[in-house]
């Protein structure tokens, strides 16, 4: 594939796509591109949509698995810090897609902006957050969106209002639409408050992550009334092994890619995990992860 000459610096053929998620694991990207602004971001999704070339959006790589046969099309990763931006504006927060959930919860409680606090220590961007609709302490992060920017393939960009997003259990609508930019609308309140409240959760979250572990990810969604992690533990699976994967022994609903990690090993574990859980409680554990 041709692209503009204009935008060939910003292409990388057969980029390992394992150093840019947390499993760590995975083949390479056709081609890979880091573009430095919105601009940038409109032409290449252009360029690849004429081509007839897949796209796959990158934000912080905590919920992407990758096969060890890559992925054939581009990755476009939106790292860069353009695409990563906060900004304030009385009690709005605008956030690129790109920009870290957990940078966002810190800029709005610095700010006196309640709404966000309780999502702290969750993993990934802040697109990505929106379009799976994470949540926390029984509240999703769709409650604070007040608007989404999306990018449509004819290369204009679309508003849609927080009614109009499809907010429900860990789903919206927004799957399969290239987000640029999140809207919040937040409460006023009083920032030491907040600031005490983050760092309570953030010292909680923290005791309940694998600390010696980097290469990790959460496979699994927590169904309606029962984490993830009660489910696997109940049928034993707690710390169970499948090559060089294995689900964490104390908090099961982690996934650990150790060296020699493939994603097969991982499929294999996530399949073994599903099935177990279905047999004895008769849910069907939902994906977390994106397989590529």
């Amino acid at each position: 594939m041709s692209f503009p000459d204009d935008l060939q610096h910003l292409i990388r053929a057969d980029e390992p796509l394992g150093p840019h998620v947390w499993l760590g694991i995975g083949g390479p990207a056709r081609y890979f591109a880091e573009p430095v602004d919105q601009d940038e971001l409109v032409r290449i999704i252009q360029a690849a949509h004429e081509a007839k070339i897949a796209t796959r959006i990158l934000g912080g790589g905590s919920n992407v698995l990758v096969r060890e046969a890559g992925f054939d099309g581009i990755v476009i990763s939106l790292a860069a810090a353009p695409t990563s931006q906060l900004t304030i504006d009385a009690n709005r927060l605008t956030a690129g897609a790109g920009a870290k959930l957990s940078h966002a919860v810190i800029k709005a409680v610095g700010a006196g902006l309640g709404g966000l606090e309780h999502l702290v220590g969750i993993p990934g961007s802040v697109g990505a957050a929106v379009v799976g609709n994470v949540s926390s302490d029984g509240r999703d992060i769709g409650s604070a969106v007040h608007s989404v920017v999306v990018l449509e393939k004819d290369g204009t960009s679309r508003t849609i209002p927080q009614s109009e997003v499809g907010f429900s259990h860990r789903k919206t609508s927004l799957s399969g639409l290239t987000v640029l930019e999140v809207i919040f609308e937040m409460e006023q309140r009083e920032a030491p408050a907040l600031t005490k409240r983050l760092q309570k959760l953030w010292i909680s979250r923290n005791a309940s992550r694998p600390s010696e572990e980097r290469r990790i990810a959460m496979p699994f969604i927590d169904p309606d009334g029962m984490p993830a992690k009660d489910l696997i533990q109940n049928v034993g699976l707690a710390g169970v092994r499948e090559g060089d994967v294995s689900l964490d022994s104390k908090e099961p609903h982690y996934l650990i890619s150790h060296e020699g990690a493939t994603s097969e090993q991982c499929v294999r574990l996530i399949q073994r995990v599903r099935e177990q859980v279905l047999m004895q409680s008769g849910i069907d554990l939902q994906l977390n992860l994106q397989i590529w």
